[in-house]
């Protein structure tokens, strides 16, 4: 089975990484510039949406770099319009915009509780708010929201304010799917489970003695016995905004190598 995104144009919300590698957002860039689509590569860090502008059109992609600042209405509209300027069309919403901050409500500063709800949530209801009328005046358009785990239990994380952003999602993602199935609309999440990726260098690392020990020890959390990767999420994506897919809407698909079947 092929999977095909030729003339569709993708608009990845978070196409940038955090570090060298495969963050989800970076891979599923690339993954869908593969699958044919023209890419929308937005990122609040310009050279790292060059980055994966540059290694899709090397590869003979046609791809759009663009700089956005996903928790500003007046940014995330000026991207939107860039992007339309370019292509025609928005076929395809991905948002991969997440952070993390350590801390329950005793020790969380308000400040960073509005900052993870703004970057993780906020973000995706400001891109729908956008997008969906150009999907609307199309008749057609698949979103696709990257949650996690953390939205259905607890992960042995201190970050209170990710667990509420993450579940937040889910129900935006189901509730954006029933709104505008009617109108050619679908609206899907994908559920990372344990991942190896840039952001966990980045930001989960120092709840280990070493690096080294938080890879030996999320690896063993998975009954696959390895942590997935930014391109099994891409892959997952992909999938989901092709028409392979066209009869799926309001689903958060688990991504996670089964952990999500099991107690931790």
């Amino acid at each position: 089975m092929e999977i095909s995104l030729k003339q569709r144009t993708a608009f990845v919300c978070g196409a940038g990484s955090v570090g060298p590698g495969w963050g989800n957002g970076k891979a599923t860039a690339v993954a869908m510039a593969r699958a044919g689509a023209n890419v929308v590569a937005v990122d609040i860090n310009f050279a790292a949406a060059q980055e994966t502008a540059g290694l899709i059109e090397a590869e003979g992609g046609a791809c759009l770099a663009v700089q956005a600042d996903a928790t500003n209405s007046a940014s995330v509209q000026s991207a939107v319009q860039t992007a339309l300027d370019r292509f025609g069309s928005i076929d395809i919403l991905q948002n991969v915009v997440g952070t993390t901050v350590m801390g329950g409500p005793i020790e969380l500063s308000e400040e960073d509780w509005q900052k993870v709800l703004d970057i993780n949530l906020k973000s995706a209801f400001l891109t729908c708010k956008h997008v969906l009328p150009v999907m609307l005046r199309q008749q057609r358009g698949v979103i696709t929201n990257t949650s996690s785990l953390a939205s259905i239990r607890y992960v042995g994380y201190p970050y209170t304010s990710y667990y509420a952003a993450k579940a937040g999602l889910n129900q935006l993602t189901q509730a954006v799917a029933l709104q505008y199935a009617a109108q050619g609309i679908r609206c899907n999440a994908v559920m990372p489970g344990v991942m190896n990726t840039p952001l966990i260098h980045q930001q989960i690392s120092s709840q280990y003695e070493s690096e080294a020990d938080m890879i030996r020890a999320r690896d063993a959390v998975c009954p696959m016995g390895r942590m997935g990767t930014g391109w099994d999420i891409a892959n997952a994506s992909v999938f989901l905004a092709s028409d392979q897919a066209q009869y799926i809407t309001g689903v958060v698909l688990p991504v996670d190598g089964g952990i999500s079947c099991r107690c931790m």
